[in-house]
């Protein structure tokens, strides 16, 4: 152990004389201080600093040795993870250890699917499950913390990064975030096969303008604290240990060196005792934004607003410019201490003083745990939505058609079957869709496969150094109508067509919007010409945003979501397209028909001829092609008997509400019942509907069960432009149970009075 458990004694030491009923909060705030007051500037400002591993190690070693670095990212190997370490713990003047970061975002080795694609299982159970194993994966190779989740509110499929987040809606973007809090860090943080969670980008992050990636935002407080906040403030009462701020402007305030955001809000209101960690450079390019009048500026507005660690692909602002502006008193010791404070206090609490190495004989085992690949693919199976189904599906698994045609360029890639933002999996074990149907038909079928079209393989710049995915020679013009021509006759030649069509890995993250939702490529083509061979079409998408299948929707007798579906996503969707899995996953935005729909959300606000909101434009429906919550199922499902157990409130007091769900199918299955509420009268125009309870449950045939929800005040209470404070009106409230956002049959109301 060398000098850790030195350091860690020296510690315990000065704290001894203490109460004993001292609480853990108070203990570990003494050792922090302890450890502060023996702590240079520079050594201070080392520990809110945090770099990137890109290979030159003497350089970095020697920064470590010399307390320059409190954090590294990007490093995965054990070996080097313990050698970093024990240069910090061994040779650096405080023995401080080092905290190992990593985009964890839908699992380590073992690939869940994309994080949408888990809200679409509309199961925080099944959502924590998948970021415990995640967690358990990449702290069992020295990785002490993640960054993620990500909860940014996005209702611009345009925007890239709608793949990493839960969607639309700050309820189920709610239950979403504290189910990946408590995944990543267990019970308490510190807790054993655990590891310390980020939750970001705080915040805004999502409405970027035109759903550019990095462009402002401009977000009224009602907006905010109704709908953008609410999952980050899930996060910090589920006890998340780090926030990361975001990269934008925020009403021309960049989030990274907005106190409004991370002083006022974050610590004086939430009471958030974590720290704050820059997004890569961010704060650097408060420079680049206009507000920072210099490097030196932008590294002491950042810390004056509220952040406690800069990352930087290279050596930070922080440490540059820091040292001269404590001497010149534009940054104070105090300032610096409580920035500091927290780092060391979230170090303390995940026991890295008292064990600061990993066993690096234990990770094979661990990464290669079936067990793990099993949990990836029963959620690759829960999160797929099936949005179509004309009596095709699912395929009869004792007669299966004879001759299947496997068309598109998703069906065999595995890079596209994991998505985007992963780097540490193992590409040669993941099981792509056509794997997983030849293993599940074995020589029962004959499966034949052709791509038909290419899509490009992108590599949007922050990602290229890491990407796995392989690029692909482009094919020429002859090539090109030789495998559509081909992709053509096999489908001819089958029984049944099954395309996968969608998006490439990269086409979805950080740096990858796009100006259209259209299907990338010639697919539309390839789509509509084996759908004119007039042979049965199942289309599965890959995908993490919606794409426009207004033509499909009418055309393809079935559709099924699968989302980019991770490391067994193969093997889930063979399952799902022959019943052995029934579809239960629901929509966790709205499914615009065309880009100009953009943006487009159920809880919208009632305007001028309320009777007429289907019809905003001249020339198309402004309806959406799928509500949110919408998915369908091999089961039936009917809903009766919404009672309410009161018809009138007082202002603060709870409600409770239940009603009856029966399959009345002979298939066994899941059913989302979903809860939604709208306040009539008020302070403020609030939305026509607004998501306010859901479960997950499983129905047997004919099965019937009495599903249960409670409202209190802080569901009926929400933000007041005119009162700059949260309200609750006397008002009557609408009740909905159903399906999804539309559900209309089961309508109930109660009135709140004072």
């Amino acid at each position: 152990m060398g000098f850790a458990w030195l350091a860690s004694a020296q510690l315990d030491a000065q704290t001894s004389t203490q109460s004993p009923s001292i609480s853990a909060d108070e203990s570990v705030r003494a050792r922090a201080d302890a450890l502060l007051s023996q702590m240079t500037v520079a050594e201070k400002i080392g520990q809110m600093s945090q770099q990137f591993d890109l290979g030159n190690s003497t350089d970095l070693q020697e920064r470590v040795r010399s307390g320059a670095i409190g954090s590294l990212l990007f490093v995965t190997d054990p070996k080097i993870i313990n050698a970093y370490q024990h240069t910090a713990v061994e040779q650096s003047r405080l023995h401080i250890p080092l905290i190992f970061g990593f985009d964890v975002i839908h699992g380590f080795h073992t690939i869940f699917p994309v994080p949408i694609g888990m809200a679409a299982s509309w199961d925080p159970s099944l959502v924590q499950a998948a970021q415990a194993t995640a967690a358990l994966e990449a702290r069992a190779v020295g990785i002490d913390w993640a960054f993620a989740p990500m909860v940014d509110i996005a209702r611009d499929p345009r925007w890239g990064r709608i793949i990493e987040g839960a969607g639309e809606d700050p309820y189920l973007g709610s239950a979403i975030a504290r189910a990946q809090v408590r995944g990543f860090q267990g019970d308490y943080i510190g807790a054993p096969d655990h590891v310390l969670a980020t939750v970001k980008h705080f915040a805004g992050y999502g409405a970027a303008e035109g759903g550019r990636d990095y462009d402002a935002s401009y977000i009224s407080e009602a907006q905010l604290r109704n709908v953008y906040f609410p999952p980050f403030r899930a996060a910090v009462e589920a006890g998340v240990g780090s926030v990361m701020s975001a990269y934008m402007d925020l009403n021309d305030v960049p989030a990274t060196g907005n106190r409004w955001l991370l002083t006022d809000v974050l610590r004086n209101e939430w009471k958030f005792n974590g720290f704050v960690v820059s997004d890569a450079d961010a704060v650097k390019n408060l420079e680049v934004h206009g507000f920072a009048s210099s490097a030196s500026d932008a590294a002491v507005r950042a810390v004056q607003a509220g952040v406690n660690m800069e990352m930087s692909l290279g050596p930070t602002a922080f440490y540059t410019n820091l040292p001269d502006a404590v001497k010149e008193n534009r940054v104070t010791e105090t300032e610096l201490d409580n920035a500091v404070r927290p780092i060391l206090e979230m170090k303390i609490r995940l026991g890295l003083f008292e064990h600061p190495y990993v066993d690096e004989s234990r990770a094979a085992t661990i990464l290669a745990s079936e067990d793990h690949r099993v949990q990836a693919r029963i959620a690759a199976e829960h999160s797929a939505v099936l949005l179509r189904n004309e009596g095709i599906l699912p395929l009869d698994s004792k007669h299966p058609p004879k001759k299947i045609a496997v068309i598109g360029p998703l069906a065999d890639s595995k890079a596209d079957t994991l998505g985007s933002w992963t780097f540490a999996e193992n590409l040669e074990e993941t099981v792509t869709p056509l794997e997983g149907l030849k293993k599940r038909l074995g020589s029962i079928s004959e499966i034949k496969y052709a791509p038909g079209v290419q899509i490009e393989r992108r590599f949007p710049s922050p990602f290229e150094m890491f990407s796995h995915t392989a690029k692909v020679k482009a094919w020429t013009d002859q090539e090109s109508a030789y495998e559509f021509d081909h992709a053509i006759q096999l489908a001819r030649d089958s029984d049944v067509a099954i395309l996968f069509l969608g998006e490439s890995a990269l086409m979805s993250g950080e740096a990858a919007s796009t100006s259209t939702i259209a299907l990338p490529g010639k697919q539309e083509e390839l789509l509509e010409a084996v759908v004119g061979t007039g042979k049965p079409v199942i289309l599965v998408l890959l995908n993490g945003r919606p794409l426009n299948i207004t033509w499909a929707s009418t055309h393809i007798p079935a559709i099924l979501e699968a989302w980019f579906p991770g490391t067994r996503g193969g093997a889930a969707i063979a399952d799902l397209l022959f019943g052995s899995a029934n579809p239960g996953g629901r929509l966790p935005f709205t499914w615009p028909r065309d880009v100009g729909q953009v943006p487009i959300y159920y809880a919208h606000n009632l305007t001028h001829a309320p009777l007429d909101q289907g019809k905003r434009y001249w020339n198309e429906e402004s309806t959406p092609l799928y509500p949110f919550g919408y998915g369908l199922s091999y089961s039936k499902f009917t809903y009766t008997n919404l009672q309410l157990d009161k018809a009138e409130i007082k202002e603060g007091e709870p409600i409770g509400i239940s009603v009856d769900v029966q399959n009345t199918s002979e298939t066994a299955g899941d059913d989302v019942v979903q809860l939604y509420i709208h306040q009539q009268s008020g302070r403020s125009s609030r939305p026509v509907r607004e998501l306010k309870g859901f479960s997950r449950i499983t129905l047997l045939p004919h099965e019937k069960k009495t599903v249960h929800f409670a409202l209190d005040k802080n569901d009926l209470m929400y933000w007041s432009s005119e009162e700059r404070a949260w309200v609750q009106d006397d008002s009557v409230f609408d009740v909905w149970a159903g399906t999804d956002s539309t559900a209309a049959a089961l309508h109930g109301n109660f009135t709140v009075t004072r």
